[in-house]
């Protein structure tokens, strides 16, 4: 049993924390910066170590050359990357729906430092994403990426040819379809403000003398206001189903 233990495959192990170490560090809800660095690598090896012994048949012989493992090891990352950055497009849909959502709103200079997509935004996108995150892991959602993580084992063998286009493509339809989504989201609160504009704009024609930034912004801000709760929930089901999509293709394939 210690020789066994002793004989471990180290090589096949760094080699699965090469993929599943840089898919944590991108992935939505265990990337952020709030998360303290000890906590993610610590994740990262504990998910390491559980799918290791999964995937051992499926790791190729450990090269000779360094060279070679070398290039093992950043295609295994290059994996990783690509799924981290797909959940992270997946998770931007509501980040662009709260950016189309304070531009309707006359809130788009209204701006916090967002902890989740690490830079500033709206204060409506960073509540949006927020709650997303949260409802991620209040459904279980994340225990689909974790399976979706471990199918790509059978959908991307490590030491074959990295399929570099096909991974750009899929990427570009994700974020395709994430701006669509995002935009048939924020519907709503375009056509009221279309429809609120328009009132404006005839308003202002009848009253010249009516000061209408004073008048409007108020009415405008609590109209919007009144959509999003009258809509939260189900935006929240359309990304759910929208995030639950992005992974499935790899549980199914």
């Amino acid at each position: 049993m210690l020789g066994e233990f002793l004989n471990f495959n180290v090589f096949g192990f760094f080699l699965v924390f090469s993929r599943v170490g840089t898919a944590l560090m991108i992935m939505p809800g265990f990337s952020a910066s709030y998360v303290n660095a000890r906590i993610r690598l610590a994740i990262a090896l504990s998910v390491s170590f559980v799918t290791a012994p999964l995937v051992f048949p499926l790791l190729p012989a450990e090269p000779p050359v360094v060279s070679d493992m070398i290039l093992l090891i950043a295609s295994e990352a290059y994996i990783g990357l690509f799924f981290g950055v797909l959940g992270r497009i997946a998770l931007g849909t509501l980040q662009i729906m709260g950016t189309f959502v304070a531009m309707f709103a006359s809130l788009a200079n209204a701006l916090v430092r967002d902890p989740i997509a690490e830079q500033q935004s709206s204060v409506i996108s960073s509540f949006l994403v927020t709650i997303g995150l949260l409802m991620i892991f209040v459904t279980d959602m994340h225990h689909l990426m974790f399976e979706a993580l471990l199918e790509t084992y059978g959908l991307f063998r490590p030491g074959q040819a990295i399929l570099v286009g096909d991974t750009a493509l899929m990427l570009a339809r994700g974020i395709g379809d994430s701006v669509a989504l995002a935009l048939q989201l924020a519907s709503p609160f375009l056509v009221i403000a279309l429809a609120y504009y328009a009132g404006l704009g005839i308003l202002g024609r009848l009253m010249p003398a009516l000061p209408l930034f004073f008048f409007a912004m108020p009415i405008q801000i609590s109209l919007q206001f009144f959509v999003m709760i009258a809509t939260l929930s189900g935006v929240m089901m359309m990304f759910l189903q929208h995030f639950q999509d992005t992974f499935q293709r790899f549980v199914g394939s």
